[in-house]
């Protein structure tokens, strides 16, 4: 049975494929260090799984309204206006099937066949496919380690052309936890009001912000930029709400209304009781939340601290998220645990498994050959076990 050539083209996700490979391995009874999901260890706060039930008890299991409920709508409005003091409407707001999900509506429903779109790299790896599936052209510009991993506002104007639609921009970033200065943001905005570009903000990891950094979501540099600005969102990292599945962009009301159509015939609706979970969410305590940042954040001074102790490993400081992005070309051409010599990231990382037991992601995944990405979103003793075996991988 033939298939759609666009779907042909797309390669599955490496950071699942790399979790794959991990179980794998384990379910032939090998014990696997396993670093390679962007997912929160923390089982989801008492209150939001309280609301679910409740939600379930109350009869909330039907059919909502296929852009989601209006209280979820306007609960995003008052977060978004009372931490980055920026109003949206209801009308402006589309909930979705996770952030994934959001992406894909907005590629889908602002771009046409031909159009540009550009990435700076590195980047996560769905972002590149999402924007081939919809017949548009990835333009992938390179950041790199000694600029902090952010894309300048002299190299966007450089790389915008007649056919430049969108820029994509994630901050805190997948994969490096790179958070982009106010400065930069600042500048970026100017360029993006001077080409009248589209851009795509994706803000997932916004609450999870470590000393010494500041977020700013880009809707927040004027009206100018508001308006050419949809900001893709959700519950997953910040509330340990993956499986949930609850995503949303906010948009200018013509965006969000090409969005509502597209959905209205792509889902009947977001989960129901995920909707009422997520309501929870955001107007309940932020304490939980605060509670895992710390977490995390005593997690990243420990990693960080082991990485910069081995000699050659280099990277840019993740101010946010929950991954380090680190350099291991310098091992290259190396034999390394009495195996052979490994000549870029992706062998690396298979070795590395096969050898040390520890699953990490290649960096020739997120469009950053030489480096690979090593999720912190785990006990500190698992983190413990994982880097002596990386040491030890690495002697």
């Amino acid at each position: 049975m033939h298939t759609s050539a666009l779907v042909n083209q797309l390669k599955p996700s490496e950071t699942l494929a790399a979790a794959a490979k991990a179980r794998e391995l384990r379910s032939k009874g090998i014990e696997v260090l396993d670093f390679t999901l962007g997912e929160p260890d923390f089982l989801t706060p008492e209150h939001i799984r309280k609301a679910a039930i409740d939600a379930m008890n109350a009869g909330h299991t039907h059919y909502t309204a296929a852009t989601g409920i209006q209280e979820l709508k306007q609960a995003i409005c008052d977060a978004f206006e009372r931490d980055h003091g920026v109003k949206y409407k209801p009308s402006e707001v589309t909930v979705s099937n996770g952030a994934k999900h959001a992406l894909h509506n907005v590629l889908t429903a602002v771009c046409e066949p031909g159009d540009e779109v550009i990435i700076p790299t590195p980047y996560w790896v769905s972002y590149s496919a999402l924007v081939e599936l919809v017949g548009a052209k990835p333009v992938l510009i390179e950041t790199t380690e000694a600029e902090g991993f952010c894309l300048s506002a002299e190299k966007l104007r450089a790389a915008c052309t007649p056919k430049t639609r969108m820029l994509m921009l994630n901050s805190p970033s997948n994969p490096t936890g790179v958070v982009y200065p106010i400065e930069t943001l600042e500048a970026l905005a100017k360029v993006v009001v001077e080409k009248d570009l589209i851009v795509l903000s994706d803000e997932i990891y916004e609450k999870l912000i470590y000393d010494g950094y500041s977020f700013r979501s880009f809707a927040s540099f004027g009206e100018e930029v508001r308006k050419r600005t949809v900001i893709v969102n959700g519950v997953s990292k910040a509330y340990a709400m993956t499986g949930w599945r609850i995503g949303w962009t906010l948009a200018p009301e013509n965006v969000s209304g090409a969005i509502n159509r597209l959905q209205s015939q792509q889902t009947s609706n977001p989960c129901s009781v995920s909707q009422y979970a997520a309501l929870a969410g955001l107007n309940g305590s932020q304490a939980c939340v605060e509670e895992m940042r710390l977490e995390f954040s005593k997690r990243r001074d420990y990693v960080l601290s082991r990485l910069r102790a081995i000699p050659g490993v280099t990277m840019a400081d993740p101010g946010g998220a929950f991954y380090a992005f680190f350099n291991v070309s310098h091992y290259f051409g190396r034999p390394l645990m009495g195996g052979p010599a490994v000549s870029n990231a992706t062998d690396f990382c298979t070795a590395l498994l096969e050898r040390g037991h520890v699953a990490l992601v290649s960096g020739d995944a997120f469009g950053a050959p030489g480096y690979v990405r090593m999720s912190f979103a785990t006990n500190l003793k698992a983190l413990e076990q994982g880097l002596d075996a990386i040491e030890k991988f690495l002697k």
